[in-house]
């Protein structure tokens, strides 16, 4: 018995661990066992705190493993991870003990193919659309010869070379070249900020700010052109304020960036054909104009020139014109002589026939006329006065009659005057009793409020030093009492206390009814 009770249980022998060293060996257990590791999932949950890190799930149909990018080795990434997209991540496995899970810290990340890459692509082209970075409005017109043309591609390839022998074939510019790296982890970036950097460009400054933007790039795979389909790249073309062509890849290769721009060339040598017309072919074009222009004018000229010539033979000669007005001259100027002379004789026999009535007998004669007609003439205003004033007279005569007549001192006249002054005497009788009768009643109002009529029920005032006492304090305060009943004032204290009653004053009685008038 004692025996199985001092055996140990199976297991007891076993070591302990603390938490934190079972978790360290399970820590370099997974670390030694998978050092370095590729794994192929889609992404599930993407998470981007203001760290900078990225925190993720990579998943398939059976499991999920979490996944975290540090900071520093996002910004290397060529491809952003988004959530749906099959990738292929590298890294180291590790584990987390603070919440007891293992995780795979990812130093690179690759789409899991073409396949992945263009569904990626399709999604994000399917976002922009929707927020109308690619509506066609939105594009802006080239300028039909820009003066100055900035061009963002790399400054070692074939690109440039060919963009700027095309230019100088074709129509000779200024050309600003922007250098960038077009593929890699840096591509995106620096052609972004290409793009902001020309908009940023004061216009006729130092650097002038360029007319027309070329983004240009050779072709490649779809790798290769990644950088063009990022979001910030797409973004800064839309938002351009200088008209923009893309020329990236080949004709068959397409970027979200043809899709923002203002106008997509094939190939960067079409790029530049887009750009600028051809010289050669504006200078033909302006021969031709010219040509033209002076056939036209020539012919205009001679036409007009012809019509002018018919219209002159149609018209009579400049002598013939002056002939008949000429002549008719000559025939006024021979005739003005005689018709002179005529004028002159006319007008002396009309002045003589007019001197001829102003002799002084005949002056004479009118004067006397005029001097019996304004004495005949003053007999008959002397005889028309005195009429007048005779008849004014017998009319005053007449109105004197009938004032006469109608005089106030006539019998009905004064009866009606006394009967008059009678109902007036009456009316003021009348009015002065009313006036009596409203003052009596008012003087019997005031008795009857007056405190006289309180002190023949037996009621006094007293007053002390003049002045009215109500309480026995102020009363034995004074140094003179005055007692007041109703038929007189009794005086207390002081030299001599006086027993005859004051008359009270009476007011005068009221006027009698003569006194009134």
């Amino acid at each position: 018995m004692s025996d199985l009770i001092d055996d140990p249980a199976p297991g007891e022998n076993a070591p302990e661990f603390s938490v934190s060293e079972l978790s360290g060996a399970i820590k370099r257990l997974i670390e030694g066992e998978f050092a370095h590791v590729r794994i192929r999932g889609e992404v599930g949950r993407v998470s981007r705190p203001k760290s900078g890190h990225i925190y993720m799930d990579l998943k398939d149909d059976r499991a999920v493993i979490n996944g975290i990018i540090w900071k520093g080795v996002a910004g290397r990434l060529p491809v952003q991870p988004e959530e749906g997209m099959e990738v292929v991540a590298t890294g180291r496995l590790t584990t987390f003990p603070g919440q007891s899970r293992y995780q795979i810290v990812i130093e690179d990340i690759k789409p899991a193919g073409a396949g992945a890459l263009m569904a990626m692509l399709e999604r994000r082209k399917a976002a922009l659309t929707a927020e109308g970075l690619f509506a066609p409005e939105r594009k802006q017109r080239l300028p039909y010869l820009p003066e100055i043309i900035g061009v963002i591609t790399s400054p070692s390839g074939a690109v440039i070379r060919d963009i700027l022998h095309r230019l100088r074939d074709r129509f000779p510019r200024k050309v600003l070249i922007w250098p960038v790296a077009v593929q890699g982890e840096r591509c995106a970036g620096e052609v972004t900020r290409a793009i902001e950097g020309f908009n940023a460009l004061t216009p006729g400054g130092a650097l002038p700010r360029p007319d027309l933007l070329i983004v240009a790039r050779g072709g490649g795979s779809i790798e290769d052109l990644w950088g063009f389909n990022e979001e910030n790249v797409v973004r800064a073309a839309a938002a351009s304020a200088i008209p923009l062509i893309s020329a990236v890849g080949h004709e068959t290769d397409t970027t979200l960036i043809d899709y923002a721009s203002d106008m997509r060339a094939p190939t960067p040598t079409a790029a530049a054909e887009l750009a600028v017309p051809v010289r050669l072919e504006l200078l033909a074009w302006l021969d031709g104009q010219e040509g033209r222009l002076i056939q036209a004018l020539s012919g205009g000229v001679g036409m007009r020139g012809q019509r002018l010539r018919d219209l002159a033979r149609a018209l009579p000669r400049a002598e013939t014109l002056l002939d008949g007005p000429r002549q008719k001259l000559d025939a006024w100027g021979e005739r003005l002589p005689a018709a002179l002379m005529r004028g002159v004789q006319t007008r002396r026999v009309i002045l003589s026939e007019a001197s001829g009535a102003l002799r002084p007998g005949v002056l004479r004669r009118a004067v006397d006329a005029d001097a019996r007609r304004l004495s005949v003439a003053i007999d008959r205003l002397g005889g028309a006065l005195d009429r007048r004033t005779r008849e004014d007279r017998r009319r005053l005569d007449a109105l004197s009659a009938r004032l006469a007549l109608r005089s106030p001192t006539t019998a009905p006249a004064s009866e009606g005057l006394e009967r008059m002054a009678q109902r007036l005497s009456d009316a003021g009788l009348r009015q002065i009793e009313g006036w009596r009768g409203h003052l009596a009643g008012l003087e019997r109002q005031r008795k009857s409020l007056g405190y006289e009529e309180t002190l023949r029920r037996g009621y006094a005032v007293v007053r002390g030093d003049g002045k009215l006492v109500t309480t026995s304090k102020a009363a034995g305060k004074a140094e003179k009492l005055e007692i007041q009943f109703a038929d007189g004032r009794v005086e207390v204290g002081g030299n001599k206390a006086s027993d005859k009653p004051k008359t009270p004053k009476r007011k005068p009685p009221p006027p009698e009814q003569g006194a009134l008038f």
